[in-house]
This record gives structure tokens, C-alpha cells and sequence, in this order.
């Protein structure tokens, strides 16, 4: 069905004020995700620094024994999306969820599983995972510390104070892959990989005097943990937020370019129609005149 040239002029209207709208959040889509990058490469700065106090109080006081026992509670910490408008985020993670080594391991028995975002939530909730917590995703590059200090606190909470002898923690989020692309990492946060305390062991110290310390080698142990456990912790919220922006970006790449594609059309149509309305107006014009020019040799 042919369209009138004032229906084309509306819909170009509306998909030039579409665009608009999606330019404009593909623009703040990459202006969020720059403090939350700087946050990511800011604790991964730090994080390096924990693990060198590891090193050096392994260094001074040597390897410290790790426990043998099997850890007896399971945690998973799963972090989501609030915002949308970036595909299947959430989906995506819950599904790396039940594919998790821990959750096949438990069968649902005895895991513990704290949420960040509310559609994260309903997504695991569809997949019959019930969350024990839901929490509130950082609005700013400066909630990621409340966050991260808040499940710091739960975990601790959980373990009883001995997150290292009796807690199984990991971290489910989204990260960056090539080429623009994501994908879902499950991270095995407690207890600390014995691959990892073996390497930092064996590492030489560089430098000319040995490290020391005053306080007992298990306190500065559990404190150089707590701040492993922030760290890392902090460092997969502010990725998972860099991913999801990210993902929102692309997505509003795609609707730029769907709707470029739509305008180009629909001005394509109009200088169609309008190039017949200025035809038919002239063939009116041509067979006016010829009209007249008839009537006048008849008379």
C-alpha cells in the first residue's frame, strides 16, 4: 500500500528522534564505563600489592600451612545487571551459574548464593536457584567499595572469621573477551589455590633486606586474606559493570545502524513520491493547457 508523502515525513520525523535518543545513550554508554574501568585497573594496582605482602610473609616466616579439611560452606556470588538494554547479560551468567563446578557439585544442597541486581535475581530464579541475598548494584565507580565491602562482611559472616578453613567462595561474572565480544568467568575466590600460594612461595624476593613483621605470622595472614578477598571482589564487580556497558554500547551500534538503514529508506520513498506527486502535477499542468488550447481552435 502506497503511502502519502506527509505519512513518509511523519515516520522520518519519528525515526530522526529515535536515533537521536539512541546516539545519545550509546554516548553515555561509553562515557559510564570509563570511571569503572579506572576502577578495575585501579584494584588490580592494589591487588598486586597484597599479593606481594603474601610473598614477602612467606618470605619471612615461610609457606603458611593450609587447611586439609574440606570447606563446609559453599558460596557463589553472582553479579548481574539493573540497567538492561544489554541482551541476554543476565541470562547468560545464570546459565554459567548451573554450569558452575560448585553448583553441580552440591546439587543445590547446602549452596549459598548472594545475588547483585534484581533482574540478575528473577533470572536465577527462572533457572530454580533462590538466592540467600539480593544485593544492590554500585550506582557509581564509588559504591563498588560499599559493595564489595558488604559481601566481604557476609562472607566473613558465613565462615564464622575463618573464611580460609571454611569457605568455598566463588565469583560468577561477565568480562570482556576479543573482539569485542563477552563471555562469563566463574573465578574460584576461596580457598586460596595452592598452585598460587605455591608460586608466591617460590618466587624470589627481590631486594636487599629480608621482610619482616611484628604481629604473629596468622594475623597478618588473615588481614593480607580480607584484603585479597576486597580486591578480587572489587575488581569482578567493576568488570562485570565495564562488560555491561560494553554490551550496552554494541547494542546501541546495532540500533543506530538499523535505524540509519530505516531513515535511508524512508527517504528513499519520499523522493519517490515526491517525484511522482511533481509528475502528476505537471501532466495536470500539460493537460490543462492542452485542454485549452483545444477549446480555443474549436472557437
Amino acid at each position: 500500500m502506497a503511502q502519502t508523502f506527509e505519512a513518509l515525513s511523519h515516520h522520518d520525523d519519528t525515526l530522526t528522534g529515535i536515533r537521536g535518543i539512541v546516539h545519545t545513550m550509546k554516548t553515555l554508554s561509553a562515557i559510564n564505563a570509563v570511571p569503572y574501568e579506572r576502577a578495575a585497573t585501579s584494584i588490580e594496582a592494589y591487588h598486586n600489592t597484597i599479593l606481594n605482602g603474601f610473598q614477602a610473609l612467606f618470605a619471612g616466616a615461610g609457606p603458611i600451612a593450609l587447611p586439609q579439611v574440606e570447606p563446609v560452606e559453599k558460596v557463589l556470588v553472582v553479579f548481574g545487571s539493573d540497567h538492561g538494554l544489554c541482551g541476554n547479560y543476565n541470562e547468560t551468567v545464570a546459565r554459567a551459574v548451573v554450569a558452575a563446578p560448585e553448583f553441580l557439585a552440591s546439587e543445590k544442597r547446602g549452596l549459598r548464593v548472594l545475588c547483585v541486581g534484581a533482574q540478575m535475581n528473577d533470572a536465577l530464579t527462572g533457572l530454580g536457584i533462590t538466592p540467600e541475598a539480593v544485593l544492590l548494584p554500585p550506582a557509581s565507580a564509588a559504591g563498588i567499595g560499599r559493595l564489595a565491602s558488604d559481601i566481604v562482611t557476609r562472607l566473613e559472616t558465613i565462615s564464622r572469621g575463618g573464611p580460609q578453613n571454611r569457605l568455598t567462595a566463588t565469583l560468577v561474572y561477565m568480562q570482556r573477551s576479543d573482539h569485542g565480544q563477552q563471555r562469563p568467568v566463574v573465578s574460584r575466590l576461596l580457598p586460596l589455590p595452592r598452585s598460587l600460594v605455591s608460586e608466591l612461595s617460590a618466587g624470589p624476593w627481590v631486594s636487599r633486606s629480608l621482610p619482616i613483621h611484628t604481629l604473629p605470622s596468622d594475623r597478618v595472614f588473615a588481614a593480607l586474606l580480607r584484603s585479597h578477598i576486597f580486591a578480587s571482589v572489587f575488581r569482578a564487580s567493576a568488570e562485570a559493570i565495564v562488560t555491561e556497558n560494553a554490551a550496552r554500547l554494541a547494542r546501541m551500534q546495532q540500533a543506530e545502524r538499523s535505524v540509519d538503514d530505516q531513515l535511508e529508506q524512508v527517504k528513499g520513498q519520499m523522493r519517490s513520491v515526491r517525484q511522482e506527486e511533481i509528475t502528476t502535477e505537471l501532466l495536470d499542468v500539460i493537460i490543462g493547457f492542452e485542454a485549452l488550447k483545444g477549446k480555443e481552435r474549436r472557437s
